[in-house]
């Protein structure tokens, strides 16, 4: 079991397979990219699924999320995912995933095992997005969207991040869209993760304006505290059902309290949040011959540091040194 002082039991474990990713979003990293981890440094397909196999067998993870980066970028994903979903016990599999390759490799993933996928789009005009991601493929997210759906990898969750200028305006027409495709539409509160630290809470669009947009086109009810449990989006029943909107208000509204995540890296870190300052090589421990119980207590003594929450109510705040890419959204 992975618990922390404050009694909060990890059970989702969030996985970043690459750091490398096809897109330059503006409020994740700069134009002109990142410097990517070395191969050496990364995780080997057989590292990520052992450093998983102990995770299920002994820390009691019951579900695993592929991220990235661009996760869909690793090469031996699917074998990957494969594993994973043999495992006994198995663990609910899902992905997190800009969409692009989605067209070419959702019946893969599902002949694998996957579950489900989350695909980010932030807007439903190409032109925007070329704007906010810095290059033209508007298109294959959409084609990969209706792939992954079509696959079975359901619910497709469509997590959108919305920003003064360029896509504020968007919130009704995205749910409009995500109710006729069914998807489930989640916006995500602008968090400070951006590698170039150009991140200001006065121009991040809160939760509250983007209901308060919704509800000028739809009913909005709210599903309530106890279908919530411990997802860090709230949810609400539009027009009546069956569809939701979710909202992750991470900044506005942060649901610490509840948080059941543990993170690895792609270059083998135990992260306990997004905004850790302080990371766990369990990379360096598989290479030097640690056993699995060995592992199995370095990151039940990490989880038991976590803090009490994320620190983005602090004034004197201090971003992550690693920019989103490198530890997994």
């Amino acid at each position: 079991m992975l618990i922390d002082t404050y009694g909060r039991v990890a059970t989702d474990l969030r996985v970043s397979v690459t750091d490398r990713c096809n897109l330059r979003c503006a409020y994740c990293m700069p134009e002109e990219g990142l410097q990517w981890l070395s191969k050496p440094d990364l995780l080997t397909d057989d590292e990520i699924v052992r450093l998983i196999g102990v995770a299920v067998a002994s820390l009691g993870i019951t579900e695993v999320r592929f991220t990235g980066g661009e996760p869909l970028l690793r090469p031996g994903l699917v074998g990957i995912v494969e594993r994973v979903a043999a495992m006994t016990p198995r663990p609910e599999t899902s992905l997190t995933t800009n969409g692009i390759g989605l067209k070419r490799t959702a019946s893969a993933l599902k002949a694998a095992g996957l579950d489900r996928v989350n695909v980010s789009l932030d807007t439903l005009r190409p032109d925007v997005f070329k704007t906010l991601a810095r290059r033209d493929r508007h298109k294959d997210v959409m084609e990969g969207l209706r792939a992954a759906h079509d696959a079975g990898l359901t619910p497709v969750k469509v997590n959108s991040v919305l920003m003064p200028g360029l896509n504020a305006d968007e919130a009704p027409d995205l749910l409009a869209w995500a109710v006729e495709h069914d998807y489930e539409l989640r916006f995500i509160e602008q968090m400070p993760l951006d590698a170039q630290h150009g991140w200001k809470r006065e121009g991040m669009v809160a939760a509250a304006d983007i209901l308060a947009s919704l509800r000028t086109r739809f009913e909005l009810t709210a599903e309530g505290a106890e279908e919530r449990g411990s997802a860090p989006a709230e949810r609400w029943i539009v027009d009546g059902g069956p569809h939701r909107v979710g909202v992750i208000a991470s900044v506005t509204r942060p649901f610490c309290a509840a948080c059941d995540r543990t993170r690895l890296t792609a270059d083998g870190q135990i992260r306990t949040c997004l905004f850790a300052t302080e990371e766990t090589d369990l990379r360096a421990a598989l290479r030097s011959g640690a056993s699995d119980e060995d592992i199995a207590d370095m990151w039940r003594r990490a989880m038991w540091g976590k803090k009490a929450g994320s620190g983005l109510d602090d004034p004197s705040f201090l971003q992550p040194q690693r920019p989103m890419s490198a530890i997994g959204g």
